[in-house]
């Protein structure tokens, strides 16, 4: 019988690279905590018309991407390809929008899109994402951006840039967008067969295309630019945010081209890149989608926020630390020698798990030897010893693998000395 293999995109997380993700959990809890974003835990499943009618039905995700497939009482339901849409439908489920209508929220966990599999890029993904809802000001992009960029640095990320863009809203997009349908009319040879699709039912999305066609028609000297088409309202939401961001000293560029992969988004758009990482170099971007709510049915709410690849991060954090130096190093090695030595270590282990003191407890019956060569590889410099002799005499044997020195104590005596030991650490 063959042996059961994860599926294709997928893959287990453990060992040392698991010390890389808690880092950046750590780094990404302890930003939220300073800007008291508190967390949302949302189902990993969600009914498929929440996507397609906020993430857009026109949108690579929805139409290729999506793990869709019926529950057995025949609901259409779909593994989350993305945050921000479960988190604005639990905001209007719960009423917040009337009972608590500015809410700042975080979220780490798994996504998923059926993608080719690549470096950085699984079919089962993470993100870590944050959420400003209820806020239309410019300052509240900024902050959205300066917590990107801060949780960016704070892992050791370099060569970082921010690149920005306005999509316009409802008063300005929409002249915007007949005038680029009619130019992509007349570049209809030049399009790829996707791209011919989008230019008749969305035409932003011919700016997401990467093939080398429709990279020559979107950079071409006639191609229309969003940012020709911005009204006074969003001309100004913009210039409030570059004037804040020169104030934060985040350099940035306007990259015209920029519009996301989601149809929510409206005004602000923005990517925080890194040269470290070759052809995929983004690590986190997001932007303002006002017309969320209103898509998922609820009443005109703006909002304003971010995601980022959790496995991008980890693949350089790989290259900058030593994933054994990120461990919580055990201080104690606990050491039995027969049934009697594991009772009387359980005993010391409940002490140490009560006061958060980190320790091994190895099992089974083994000798000395074996519990020492196997504390000095694990780095453990300190090794209790018990079996039946040191149980029949009421005391624990202490080990110092640096000095050598091995003494017997009561156990009394021994946990005086743990204590004692923990506060130098």
């Amino acid at each position: 019988m063959s042996l059961i293999r994860v599926p294709k995109g997928t893959r287990d997380i453990w060992g040392e690279e698991i010390y890389l993700w808690h880092k950046v959990e750590e780094v990404v809890r302890s930003v939220a905590y300073s800007f008291q974003y508190e967390e949302i835990r949302t189902p990993i499943f969600e009914s498929t018309e929440l996507f397609a009618r906020g993430v857009g039905e026109v949108t690579d995700i929805v139409q290729k991407e999506m793990y869709t497939f019926p529950d057995k009482g025949g609901r259409s339901l779909t593994l989350r390809p993305e945050g921000t849409a479960p988190i604005m439908r639990a905001y209007l489920e719960h009423g917040l929008n009337i009972s608590n209508p500015r809410v700042k929220w975080f979220y780490m966990g798994p996504m998923f899109r059926y993608e080719r599999p690549q470096a950085g890029r699984m079919r089962q993904f993470h993100q870590f994402g944050f959420e400003a809802i209820g806020f239309p000001q410019a300052a509240c992009d900024a902050e959205i951006i300066l917590i990107a960029w801060l949780v960016s640095k704070k892992l050791g990320l370099e060569n970082l840039s921010l690149e920005i863009n306005n999509l316009g809203c409802n008063k300005c997009r929409d002249e915007y967008v007949k005038t680029l349908q009619d130019f992509l009319k007349g570049e209809g040879d030049n399009l790829c067969a996707n791209c011919k699709i989008r230019a008749e039912k969305n035409p932003l999305r011919v700016l997401d295309c990467k093939e080398e066609t429709c990279q020559k028609v979107i950079h071409s000297p006639a191609f229309p630019l969003v940012q020709d088409f911005l009204c006074e309202e969003c001309r100004e939401h913009q210039d409030d945010l570059m004037e804040i961001l020169r104030e934060l000293d985040i350099s940035f560029s306007i990259n015209p081209y920029l519009v996301r992969g989601l149809d929510y988004y409206t005004r602000t758009a923005f990517e925080i890149k890194t040269g470290e990482l070759g052809a995929q170099d983004a690590v986190a971007g997001g932007g303002r989608y006002d017309n969320l709510s209103s898509a998922l049915g609820g009443p005109p709410v703006p909002g304003v926020g971010f995601a980022a690849g959790m496995e991008r991060m980890i693949l350089l954090l790989a290259k900058k630390y030593d994933p054994s130096s990120l461990k919580k190093q055990s201080l104690f090695y606990l050491a039995p020698l027969d049934v009697s030595g594991e009772k009387a270590l359980l005993k010391l282990a409940s002490f140490l798990g009560d006061r958060t003191i980190p320790f091994y407890l190895e099992f089974g019956d083994k000798r000395v030897k074996y519990h020492l060569k196997k504390a000095q590889k694990m780095g453990i410099n300190t090794v209790i010893i018990a079996g039946k002799e040191e149980k029949e005499r009421g005391e624990l044997v202490w080990k110092d693998m640096v000095s050598g020195e091995q003494i017997s104590m009561k156990e009394e005596e021994l946990l005086a000395k743990l204590l004692e030991e923990r506060k130098k650490c």
